[in-house]
């Protein structure tokens, strides 16, 4: 890897993180010259970061002024959780049924997790253990594409995850949850197992919910709406 490329790296992922973990608020807009005074870095790979991140979806472009952090709308979040809950409950039932007991004792060593509240940086931590913790699961069922888009959708939720964790501290909820789904999984109790995910998935999208009315009774900020 050249200079170049590590530079233009090491924007993207500046960028990217702030914009996961909402320092740069949904529906702000943005433009390279403050990038660039932001995070003190040069033109050029700040635009290559921002094409990069334009790409996955999270900012649109707008021609002559800049970029457009995407949304998040309440409509979104339904929709995305909804899905959650149509991959991940099959992926339950079939990691009960084909797993190994060693993967199943694994996912139970995962399981034990937190986070320190109002602390962004370990919110991102707690989310990519979150993430290896569901996709492990996935992965146990033996159907690599199911856990392909189960990670996709996790990792796609990051942002989304990130204002949830910012309600209040759910930290030992959580990992209560987790410990709980993983002994249901080691027990191979299908019906325990998928009624704790089930409930788990819905508890998230309600804080989530919860924080996105919270910032629009307060004030009517960009890049959250009932749509």
């Amino acid at each position: 890897m050249n200079k170049a490329n590590s530079i233009a790296d090491q924007a993207y992922w500046k960028i990217k993180k702030d914009i996961l973990t909402c320092e740069l608020e949904a529906g702000a807009q943005i433009v390279q010259a403050q990038l660039v005074e932001r995070y003190q870095m040069g033109i050029t790979p700040i635009r290559e970061a921002l094409k990069r991140i334009e790409q996955e979806g999270y900012l649109q472009s707008i021609p002559r002024y800049g970029y457009l952090i995407t949304p998040i709308t309440i409509a979104d979040v339904q929709n995305i959780y909804e899905l959650r809950l149509i991959l991940e409950k099959p992926s339950i039932k079939l990691a009960v049924i084909r797993a190994p007991q060693n993967a199943l004792e694994k996912i139970a060593e995962m399981a034990n997790f937190t986070y320190e509240f109002g602390n962004r940086e370990s919110y991102l931590n707690f989310l990519s253990m979150n993430s290896d913790f569901h996709v492990s699961i996935a992965r146990a069922s033996n159907n690599k594409k199911l856990a392909d888009m189960i990670a996709r959708i996790l990792d796609e939720m990051t942002r989304i995850f990130n204002l949830g964790l910012d309600l209040r501290d759910s930290g030992e909820e959580m990992c209560r949850e987790h410990i709980l789904l993983s002994d249901a999984l080691l027990r191979r109790d299908t019906v325990l197992a998928e009624q704790i995910l089930h409930d788990q998935i819905t508890r998230s999208q309600e804080r989530v919910i919860e924080k996105l009315s919270e910032r629009m009774s307060h004030a009517p900020i960009p890049g959250v709406s009932n749509a």
